[in-house]
């Protein structure tokens, strides 16, 4: 069964390339990034995995561990390091899950139940679909799943926009407009009353619509 935001993101054990983890021990109370890709050594899963590590501390910044999976062992994972390293400037920070017994792509529905339960002989055209990134907040919910074709490299800094967005709309009674960046004006929520947002928002809000209540950013 698919899953859908909002739902726990399901909790498993794998080897990764630092070692063993326990995925919800692992989130801890903070947040986290789980991209998935299809197989190593791939061209357009290299130049993402180099980024990812370039942007690292900007995730680190706001309290977000970083995970990837790819479906094929760790040793192949060690490998595929050095050469990411060597044509993207950054070797791998974080992570990566050896998922060559497809166990975690399949937990996911990455991979239908029938693929078997190994890597072993698929090409990453068998695993096109394990090009998932997923957002876990620290309740372990899925905040955020976005699947991407394997032609199409995956855009690292819309990920950490709404990041960003889902944090701060976490912590107040707002939702965050169209192409919104941190710092920039947001929206109180249609569920707060005049009433109420006059306590939250004393400075007040402009209103274009009277369903449409534009504040400041809240500190």
């Amino acid at each position: 069964m698919a899953l859908q935001l909002n739902e726990t993101a399901p909790d498993f054990t794998a080897r990764t390339t630092e070692g063993a983890i326990s995925f919800h021990d692992w989130i801890g109370d903070g947040w986290a990034v789980l991209f998935s890709h299809p197989k190593d050594f791939t061209p357009v899963c290299t130049t993402e995995l180099g980024y990812m590590a370039k942007m690292k501390p900007e995730f680190d910044r706001r309290n977000v561990k970083v995970v990837g999976l790819s479906v094929d062992p760790i040793e192949d994972h060690e490998r595929w390091a050095a050469d990411i390293e060597e044509t993207q400037g950054h070797a791998p920070n974080f992570p990566i899950i050896g998922d060559s017994d497809l166990k975690v792509a399949k937990l996911y529905g990455m991979l239908p139940a029938t693929a078997g339960d190994t890597a072993n002989g698929r090409t990453a055209m068998d695993n096109a679909t394990v090009r998932t990134v997923y957002v876990i907040g620290p309740d372990k919910k899925i905040k955020l799943m976005v699947v991407y074709p394997m032609s199409t490299g995956r855009n690292f800094d819309e990920i950490l926009r709404v990041i960003d967005s889902l944090q701060l709309t976490a912590n107040h009674s707002v939702a965050t407009p169209v192409n919104w960046k941190q710092g920039e004006d947001v929206i109180i929520v249609p569920a707060l009353a005049d009433e109420e947002a006059r306590k939250k928002f004393p400075d007040g809000w402009r209103a274009p619509r009277p369903y449409l209540r534009i504040v400041a950013q809240p500190d």
